[in-house]
């Protein structure tokens, strides 16, 4: 069973704005969309090259525990804009319920306006791991062993 995210507008927030949702049937990634204040609505948010900023979503949420969402990129911004993510995948921990951002940065060489409405990003629900620690005198052996960046080949 798919496990529920309970959502909550934040204070001021356009309800005439899409809650997220996938955009087809076996999308992993449901759709985020800028719910800008009031004031920004008309002319949105300018990001030059290299410039980033925080969107707004007009959104909280309340993850289930045992879960976390992941902020993506959208493939299309990226490609035809150069609009990323600068800490992506970018994590929501369940325990969190404040505002939901999304950090965009753009990569490209022109300037671009994040529109009111205009779907942002993508999140991910997956399930969390938490790991035990322990400290040890050596680890275990592997064909690799320390090789690091690039130790595989390139084919």
């Amino acid at each position: 069973m798919a496990p529920l995210l309970r959502v909550m507008w934040d204070e001021g927030a356009d309800r005439a704005i899409p809650l997220p949702e996938y955009a087809t049937h076996g999308a992993a990634g449901a759709d985020l969309r800028a719910n800008l204040a009031p004031e920004l609505r008309h002319g949105g948010i300018f990001l030059a090259p290299m410039q980033r900023a925080l969107i707004p979503t007009g959104l909280r949420l309340e993850i289930p525990e045992g879960f976390e969402v992941q902020i993506r990129p959208r493939s299309g911004l990226a490609l035809k804009y150069g609009i990323s993510l600068p800490n992506t995948p970018g994590t929501i921990d369940h325990d969190y319920r404040g505002l939901l951002g999304v950090i965009l940065i753009n990569l490209g060489y022109d300037p671009y306006t994040v529109a009111h409405g205009e779907r942002i990003a993508q999140m991910i629900v997956a399930p969390v791991v938490q790991a035990r620690f322990e400290l040890v005198d050596s680890l275990s052996e592997t064909v690799r062993g320390a090789g690091g960046f690039g130790s595989t080949g390139t084919k």
